[in-house]
This record gives C-alpha cells, structure tokens and sequence, in this order.
C-alpha cells in the first residue's frame, strides 16, 4: 500500500503580498503554487523551507514558522500529500527563477486577488480560512 508524501509549501510574504509560482512538468502542472517541495528523511521543516526557497527562487529565508496542514488528494495524477506549511516575514535576496523546468514564471500576489488555477493544498488552506496576514 502506497503511503502519502509530505511536502513544504513556503508562504513568503512581503508588503503585504504573497509570493507565488506557476508549476511546470510536475503535478499541479498549469498551477500556481507557493515555493516549496518534498521533504526529506531526518530534515527539519525548517531546513525543507530554506532549501526549496533557495533552489526554487534563490532567496535566504530568514525565519520559517509552521502556521498550517492540508490533506492533499491529486485524484487525475493518483498522488496523495500531506503539506505543511510554512509562514516567512523575512529574507534575503531577490526571487529569481532557479528551475525554468518547473517553474514558469512567479510573482507577488494580493492574498485576496491570488491567480488562478491554485495548486490543490493552496485550495484546501483557503478553505480552512487561512490567512498568512492575521498570524502572529
């Protein structure tokens, strides 16, 4: 039995926007998504979210908080995640693309305004009235 995979997603957020990208050649492909990705055996969330954001976007995150979870069903590919998401105020750098292969284009999003379609775990945050603006 195959068992569901975990993955980071990073919420970035500076004046008052989110930083999102557009998947590539992946599943959710056509969606746009908060940088992010598997993590790996014996690393911390907050490892995950450094390394994803710095592969991804070529920024140094500063500070990671765990602010939510989703159950995540990707029913056309057969893929099952957990997401856990991570919550940053502070980094370093300018985001860039890093992976053209996957990622097609990024960009700061109002949180009231986010592009559509949304990845699935986006989708389900939204609808547990998540907002990365009212945590502390």
């Amino acid at each position: 039995m195959e068992m569901p995979k975990v993955g980071v997603g990073v919420i970035v957020v500076k004046d008052g926007k989110v930083l999102l990208q557009k998947r590539i050649n992946s599943h959710g492909s056509g969606t746009w998504s908060f940088p992010g990705g598997h993590l790996e055996f014996n690393e911390e969330l907050e490892d995950c979210a450094r390394r994803e954001t710095l592969e991804e976007l070529g920024i140094n995150i500063k500070n990671a908080k765990f602010v939510a979870i989703t159950n995540d069903m990707f029913k056309v590919e057969g893929k099952h995640y957990i997401t856990i998401f991570m919550l940053v105020t502070e980094y370093e750098g300018e985001p860039q693309i890093m992976e053209p292969e996957k990622c097609e284009e990024w960009g700061w999003c109002s949180w009231h305004d986010l592009p559509q379609p949304l990845f699935i775990p986006i989708q389900n945050l939204l609808k547990q009235e998540f907002n990365p603006f009212s945590e502390k």
